[in-house]
C-alpha cells in the first residue's frame, strides 16, 4: 500500500466518523512528518518506529506533551486505520500533561488592547473574542444572520466539537459591529460577516491572529497571550462576576463541564475575602 492509498483510507474513515476536515489535515501533517523521518518502505515501519520519532519530538524538537499526544494519535490513527495493522500500543505511551494555568489579562488590559486597535474591524474582531467568548475559527465562520440584536445573543455554528449553541452579545461588541458595518460594508455573496480577499470565502485565521497580534504590539503588556486568551478572559472574568458555571459552559459550547472547570482556578474567587492563619498570630481565641 502506498503512502497515498493509506491516507485515502483515512479521509474515507473521518467522514464516516464525522470527524472535522482540520483534524484531518493536522493527522496528515503528522504522518507525513513521521514518514519523512523514518525514510522507509511502509510495509517495514512498527513501534520502534514511532518511538524514536516520539523521541525526537521530545528531545530534539522539544515540543509540548500535548502536542507529541497529538502526534501520537495521529500515527495510531495511521496504522489502524490507514494500513490496518495493530500495533502495541503499550510501546506508545501517551506523555502525562502538566495541569498549568493558561496567563489571563484583566479587565485594565483588555481595555488597553482594544483602544490600540488599529480601526473598526480589528476592534470588532477582539470584542467578539472577548466579549462573547468565540474561539477564532468560531468568528471567522460568523455569519451577518448569526447577530441577534433584538435578542442580544450570537448564534454559533458547531466547529470544534460540533455544537451549536448561543453566547451572549454585549452593548459595547453591537456598537463595535456597526461601526464595522458602516465603514467596510461587508458584501458576502454567501453571508460572512467578515469576508475574504474580493468577498471570496471568510476571513483567514491569520487575519484574526494578526489583528490581536498589531493591537498587542503596541501596548506595553508582557504577558504571554494569544487571540485564545480573550476566551480565557471571557469566562473568568464571567465567573468573577457571579454567573453560573453551567450557563458559561453553554455559552462557550463545551461538551463537559469539566472543560468548563479550569475557569474557577482563574478566578479570583476561591481566596478572595479570606484571611490567613498567619494574619492571626498572637490572637486570642476566647
Amino acid at each position: 500500500m502506498t503512502m497515498q492509498e493509506a491516507i485515502q483510507k483515512m479521509w474515507e474513515d473521518f467522514r464516516l466518523r464525522g470527524l472535522s476536515e482540520s483534524t484531518f489535515r493536522n493527522y496528515t501533517r503528522n504522518v507525513k512528518q513521521f514518514l519523512e523521518f523514518c525514510d522507509c518502505p511502509i510495509e517495514e515501519l512498527d513501534e520502534t518506529d514511532a518511538r524514536r520519532f516520539l523521541s525526537h519530538l521530545i528531545t530534539e524538537r522539544r515540543l509540548a506533551p500535548k502536542t507529541v499526544n497529538q502526534v501520537s494519535s495521529s500515527i495510531r490513527f495511521f496504522f489502524a486505520v490507514g494500513l490496518n495493522r495493530t500495533m502495541n500500543y503499550n510501546q506508545m505511551p501517551m506523555m502525562k500533561i502538566p495541569h498549568t494555568l493558561p496567563d489571563i489579562l484583566t479587565r485594565e488590559e483588555i481595555g488597553i488592547l482594544i483602544d490600540a486597535c488599529l480601526n473598526a474591524k480589528h476592534k470588532a474582531l477582539i470584542l467578539l473574542a472577548y466579549g462573547s467568548g468565540l474561539r477564532t475559527g468560531e468568528i471567522q465562520r460568523l455569519r451577518v444572520k448569526d447577530i441577534d440584536s433584538k435578542e442580544m445573543r450570537i448564534f454559533v455554528k458547531g466547529f470544534k466539537n460540533q455544537r451549536d449553541h448561543y453566547t451572549i452579545l454585549s452593548q459595547t461588541t453591537l456598537e463595535a459591529l456597526r461601526e464595522y458595518w458602516l465603514m467596510y460594508r461587508p458584501n458576502s455573496p454567501e453571508g460572512w460577516l467578515f469576508p475574504g480577499f474580493r468577498n471570496v470565502g471568510h476571513i483567514t485565521r491569520a487575519c484574526v491572529s494578526w489583528a490581536f497580534t498589531e493591537a498587542l504590539h503596541r501596548t506595553n503588556i508582557a504577558k504571554t497571550v494569544t487571540t485564545h486568551t480573550l476566551r480565557h478572559a471571557f469566562a473568568t472574568h464571567m465567573i468573577e462576576g457571579g454567573v453560573d458555571l453551567m450557563k458559561v459552559k453553554e455559552m462557550l459550547g463545551h461538551a463537559r463541564v469539566h472543560s468548563t472547570t479550569v475557569y474557577v482556578h482563574l478566578a479570583n474567587t476561591a481566596t478572595k475575602g479570606i484571611r490567613s492563619p498567619a494574619d492571626t498570630i498572637g490572637t486570642r481565641n476566647d
